[in-house]
């Protein structure tokens, strides 16, 4: 089973909103649905909350260390209590993945996630889950770095917003462990595509009606 759920962001107001966060946004709303309530612990390096699921402990984390060291907080509380990776699940955003989407994944790289990286180094293992909260990329690799930092669109925090509601659904799978069911879960419904507008036939567009021998073919 998970024993620790980890939602990556930057501790203040002046982060709160931003994309980074959207892992403090979901485990906020975990602690909301276990009826716990996130304190400040200097020795676990972040905020944290415990709640027991089916008589067994389970632990929420929102390091306050800033991004880049979000594994000294992981570490610290994973080594305390004595939790392996593939007991840890980290909530972190995902630029790859569309605003509405979300992806659930065992291992593999950090792909120059600042938090992953940290996460991998100080836990010396991949091994552990993400849950991968989609905010989209700005299309340029330079803009990166603004991009994570500032609020999405309000259309686009609406698709978030309902992607995080969807993958609370799955939280009773990911606490027993039903990794399977967890995934089906999340990755089965995605956010509708848009359409593109529709177009008028050429002569229509243009103002001409069309001719009985053209509607004939």
């Amino acid at each position: 089973m998970i024993r620790l759920i980890v939602g990556l962001g930057n501790p203040g107001p002046e982060y709160e909103q931003t994309r980074h966060n959207a892992g403090f946004w979901w485990v906020d709303a975990v602690a909301r649905e276990l009826k716990v309530h996130l304190v400040a612990e200097k020795g676990c390096f972040g905020n944290v909350a415990r709640a027991n699921v089916a008589g067994q402990p389970v632990w929420l984390l929102e390091p306050m260390t800033y991004m880049n060291r979000s594994g000294q907080a992981v570490a610290a509380l994973a080594r305390f209590f004595k939790i392996a990776p593939d007991e840890v699940l980290v909530v972190h955003d995902e630029l790859d993945l569309a605003p509405g989407e979300c992806k659930l994944k065992k291992g593999g790289g950090h792909a120059g996630h600042n938090g992953l990286r940290d996460i991998h180094a100080q836990l010396g293992s991949p091994d552990y889950w993400r849950l991968r909260i989609g905010i989209g990329h700005p299309g340029d690799k330079s803009e990166v770095a603004n991009w994570v930092l500032k609020k999405p669109a309000p259309d686009q925090r609406d698709a978030i917003e309902a992607s995080l509601t969807r993958c609370l659904l799955a939280l009773p799978d990911l606490l027993a462990g039903r990794m399977s069911e967890a995934t089906a879960r999340i990755h089965t419904s995605k956010p509708p595509r848009p359409k593109p507008p529709r177009q008028a036939p050429q002569n229509q567009a243009a103002g001409v009606e069309p001719s009985p021998a053209a509607d004939k073919g």
